[in-house]
């Protein structure tokens, strides 16, 4: 508590006083631009990892960035989720997954949690579709290789079930609304942006458009080749870095979840 209480006058004294006209204008109201939807996990900031100033990201956290169905509860995601896209005109969502996810371990073994962690084992309830395609397609694999198919497949059950919500199907069905679904990975600071097309996760940067890419965008890793391909294999290649063994999305499965998801 020491150290947060020194935080908050250094904040005060230096980063507060030499954005006096930015805080006055955020006074007047907000304008973000981007839902970004992640985990609690303390390592993860969103504002951080993306570079994004104030008033740039509304966020939801939870443990394992999860999105109950509509109907399913009265739960805050929902509301946040109506309130972000009808109120502030929001039109991209961002669906954040991470690396080392606590609550995608949990959901590997969920029948432990119901004793001591009621109220978590209920949570992750929600992403039982995530449980059980896992559990019925990727029974060759376990440890860290299974938790990694575990946290991509989890962004994208979570997004299926983001679709659930009227208010974003309407969007999407308006061509008013862009959904993504990343990875952060947290021991590298690299984060991958699924892409549909390829059934990947890839560079984000790779999925701009030529007239949108400047040179603030073109360093060692952004020419890199490094991505996550959705391919299910008996043995898994050297390196997991480049190749991601997961189910295959059919086209229709693609346009359904990511329909509109294009970037602009």
């Amino acid at each position: 508590m020491k150290k947060l209480i020194k935080g908050l006058r250094e904040f005060q004294s230096s980063y507060f006083s030499t954005h006096e006209e930015l805080f006055e204008q955020l006074s007047h109201g907000q304008k973000p631009r981007v839902l970004f939807i992640t985990c609690s996990d303390s390592r993860i900031d969103p504002n951080l990892i993306t570079q994004a100033g104030l008033g740039e990201l509304f966020v939801i956290r939870n443990a394992g960035n999860i999105i109950p169905p509509f109907g399913a509860t009265n739960g805050g995601e929902g509301a946040t989720i109506e309130y972000a896209i009808q109120a502030l005109d929001i039109q991209q969502i961002i669906v954040c997954g991470h690396s080392h996810c606590g609550a995608m371990k949990g959901l590997m073994k969920l029948d432990s949690l119901r004793i001591e962690m009621p109220l978590v084992h209920d949570w992750l309830k929600y992403a039982e579709a995530t449980r059980r395609l896992v559990k019925d397609n990727y029974s060759d694999y376990e440890g860290e290789e299974l938790l990694e198919i575990i946290i991509a497949e989890n962004v994208l059950t979570q997004i299926e079930n983001l679709r659930t919500y009227p208010v974003i199907r309407s969007k999407l069905h308006q061509g008013q609304l862009k959904i993504y679904a990343w990875i952060y990975q947290i021991e590298t600071g690299e984060v991958l942006a699924y892409d549909p097309q390829k059934h990947a996760y890839v560079l984000p940067q790779n999925q701009l458009l030529p007239s949108e890419i400047d040179e603030t965008l073109v360093s060692p890793s952004s020419i890199s080749n490094v991505e996550i391909h959705f391919t299910k294999t008996q043995e898994l290649p050297v390196s997991t870095r480049e190749w991601f063994p997961m189910t295959v999305l059919s086209p229709e499965q693609m346009e359904r979840i990511y329909r509109g998801s294009a970037t602009k």
